[in-house]
């Protein structure tokens, strides 16, 4: 009677920290990073302004592969890296841009203007050695309304620093042809292969996870020091967790054993 007592407990104490970090992952509420939404799909109906002043529909440029690019173009971070080294890539990826692929840069600073879209559109186009028609990069910018609508759809939260400038993480997304989100590339460095894989499971219509999903449940994103730290909690309530499920499954094992 002791035995299933104790036994009851360690239940009830695994179920606690269950529902515990259920409950975290549930109500975690993104001020700053990437949740991937991987299989979801874009709003194909939202209107921005291109780099010639123009108004274009999602769904009227999003109808190939795409490599889509949530950055402001006079950032003083890390938007300027990441997009280097996009251009870096997408001249060396073995595919054939606008046949296979097109980029598109989209500014989620709503005081960004189509002249300065169009100023970043030449640097960039600029360093490009492989032939690269100019509307197969483009360059957009928009309202706040559609632009809070396109970053939630994919996952992408950010916020403005007290410096007037935005925190906010580095990726690029590829897009299939519906607009499904098919995979999410991290950080300001791109394999020239990953990237032509990447493009082609969005072309399928394929969904890729990354560990990426295992690092946002081990770091969070500190907005002070604009980098992931560490979340020490989550991961001992992690480990409490497994200890005692293993420990319940010794104890039930044991019983077992003695009957």
């Amino acid at each position: 009677m002791n035995l299933i007592r104790k036994i009851n407990l360690i239940l009830l104490i695994v179920i606690t920290f269950a529902f515990y970090l259920i409950d975290i992952n549930a109500q975690k509420n993104i001020d700053v990073g990437i949740d991937e939404k991987l299989g979801a799909y874009l709003p194909l109906e939202l209107k921005f302004t291109n780099s010639e002043g123009e108004e274009i529909v999602l769904k009227d440029i999003i109808d190939r592969p795409v490599l889509l690019a949530l950055v402001y173009y006079e950032c003083p971070g890390i938007c300027s890296p990441l997009l280097n080294e996009l251009s870096w890539t997408i001249d060396k990826v073995q595919l054939e841009p606008g046949e296979d692929f097109r980029v598109i840069a989209v500014s989620f600073d709503n005081r960004e203007t189509p002249e300065i879209a169009a100023k970043w559109k030449r640097n960039y186009l600029q360093t490009l050695k492989r032939p690269f028609d100019p509307s197969d990069w483009i360059f957009l910018t928009g309202d706040s309304v559609n632009i809070h609508r396109l970053t939630d759809a994919a996952g992408f939260y950010y916020k403005k620093s007290s410096d007037d400038q935005y925190i906010h993480a580095g990726t690029i997304l590829t897009i299939a042809p519906d607009g499904k989100i098919s995979r999410y590339l991290f950080g300001t460095s791109f394999n020239p292969f990953d990237v032509k894989m990447a493009l082609i499971d969005a072309k399928a219509g394929k969904t890729n996870p990354t560990i990426s999903k295992v690092l946002q449940f081990c770091f969070s994103y500190d907005p002070e020091g604009r980098q992931y730290t560490l979340n020490i909690t989550r991961i001992i309530g992690s480990i409490m967790l497994l200890g005692v499920g293993l420990f319940l499954i010794v104890l039930l094992k044991k019983k077992k054993n003695k009957n």
